[in-house]
């Protein structure tokens, strides 16, 4: 019986099954089956990956060059265009459109030899923090499926978690891998802004948002970021810095790493006290085993989330005002010939509240009258945000903290209360406004019986150094 655990020991088993694609996917498939009222898929793409395997085992049959990611099954959250399959963001205005080209990490993924099994679930246009969001229905948390798995990537989280593929990638924008990586058990890796090519991902808040991975082990999420991170013609925001070896780079002799975290997060009244005790014990630990971990004043702490929601939700109305069912995309029946009426009954019926909510406010704040009292101001944040990294990572070499501050909660407990939602996101999104590269490992488990990670940040380009210090804490 077929079961994964790694890509390298899915690479040894291939080695030894002439037809150990075949029955990779034939597993996952009959998985997917098995739990799909968990909502992780929107379209499974059974055929051709059952076609693409066929052609895989044969590749290694006739000896040819083998891609890094050979026979590796791969989903992709729907905001990730694949040329000739349907991509909707989760939302009724894409409901039915077809992408016409694909994605640089789609791209990456198939040259490297990844099977890409189907299009997962996710929050509306990425807009979320549970998966409630989606206009094709709620995802569902594996290990308790009364419970959200955290959004807005959370089709993708559930796929690993409940082992329907290998890996798979979300996007991130303001801890939209971490969180339902935290909440479900798993490694969220969101790199470096800059690091993987956006070219291909539907925009939310384009100085935000990057692709991430989601994975069992770091090791595996160092091979992916290995494969779909560098250059791309097509994308002028992404970094030409060489992409270093990533998954070779882990093995090596263990050191001892200057850590620093920040106060108000783990004095934080929000913060779950089970989880602030389990944090304080590990820092303890940490220092026990000769790390240097030192506690740093953050005072911006409460600051960063309404920096956050002004300077994404003015990008989004920006970037969203494209979908206005003229080119592409849901068109209401029309009631007269008025082109105003049109955009108002089309973008009113094929975005969801959620989304509504955001454009309003994002367009609120780009207002001439609130322009400087919000969008301004909220830039200035930011810039004090980055200084406050350059002030730490020059003296220290990654920072910890919760990824968020309470496990996953029932499905429809926050819908109401949309503040506790955003508050959600207090520990992840300060990685998104400064650009980091940050992490959530699946660390401890609590009292309740459900899991939740550490979140790690590093300076700009420095998940090397971010993989190292998750492996050795996970090992």
């Amino acid at each position: 019986m077929f079961s994964f655990q790694s890509i390298n020991k899915y690479h040894s088993f291939l080695k030894e099954n002439v037809d150990g694609c075949i029955i990779a996917v034939d597993h996952f498939l009959i998985e997917i089956e098995k739990k799909k009222h968990l909502n992780s898929f929107l379209e499974v793409f059974a055929e051709e990956a059952i076609i693409r395997a066929k052609e895989l085992d044969e590749k290694r049959r006739l000896g040819k060059p083998l891609g890094r990611l050979h026979g590796v099954v791969v989903g992709i959250k729907d905001v990730i265009c694949y040329k000739g399959h349907v991509v909707s963001a989760g939302s009724k205005i894409l409901e039915n459109f077809t992408s016409i080209y694909n994605a640089t990490v789609v791209e990456k993924l198939l040259q490297e030899d990844a099977i890409i099994i189907g299009r997962q679930n996710c929050d509306e246009f990425a807009m979320g923090s549970s998966n409630e969001n989606s206009a094709f229905g709620v995802v569902r948390n594996a290990i308790d499926e009364s419970r959200v798995p955290g959004g807005s990537s959370g089709g993708s989280a559930v796929s690993v978690q409940a082992g329907l593929t290998m890996i798979s990638l979300g996007s991130d924008t303001g801890g939209s891998v971490r969180q339902p990586a935290d909440f479900c058990g798993v490694v969220g890796l969101k790199p470096s802004y800059g690091r993987i090519s956006r070219y291909g991902l539907i925009a939310y808040a384009s100085s935000f948002d990057q692709i991430g991975i989601f994975s069992k082990t770091v090791e595996d999420a160092a091979l992916c970021l290995e494969v779909i991170s560098g250059v791309d013609d097509f994308d002028s925001t992404v970094s030409e810095k060489p992409v270093p070896a990533y998954a070779a780079e882990l093995k090596t002799t263990p050191r001892k790493y200057k850590i620093a975290y920040f106060i108000q997060a783990l004095e934080h009244p929000g913060l779950d006290p089970e989880m602030r005790a389990k944090i304080t014990h590990l820092i303890n630990q940490l220092k026990l085993a000769g790390h240097t971990v030192d506690p740093i004043e953050f005072d911006l702490l409460n600051h960063i989330v309404p920096t956050y929601y002004v300077l994404t939700t003015a990008e989004a109305s920006s970037n969203l005002s494209r979908f206005d069912a003229v080119r592409f995309g849901y068109r209401a029946p029309l009631v007269n010939s008025d082109l105003n009426d049109m955009y108002k009954a089309s973008r009113s019926a094929g975005f969801g509240k959620e989304v509504q909510r955001r454009i309003m406010l994002g367009t609120f704040v780009l207002s001439a009258g609130y322009f400087d009292a919000y969008f301004t101001k909220a830039q200035q944040v930011r810039r004090i945000l980055l200084n406050k990294s350059i002030e730490v990572f020059a003296k220290y070499e990654a920072i910890i903290s919760p990824t968020v501050p309470s496990t996953a909660f029932k499905i429809g407990e926050k819908s109401d209360d949309q503040v506790a939602m955003f508050l959600a996101d207090i520990y992840t999104v300060f990685a998104n406004l400064v650009g980091i590269p940050a992490i959530s490992i699946p660390m401890f488990t609590h009292s309740n019986g459900l899991p939740f990670g550490l979140q790690i940040m590093t300076n700009h380009f420095e998940e090397t150094a971010l993989l190292q210090l998750s492996d050795h804490l996970m090992n």
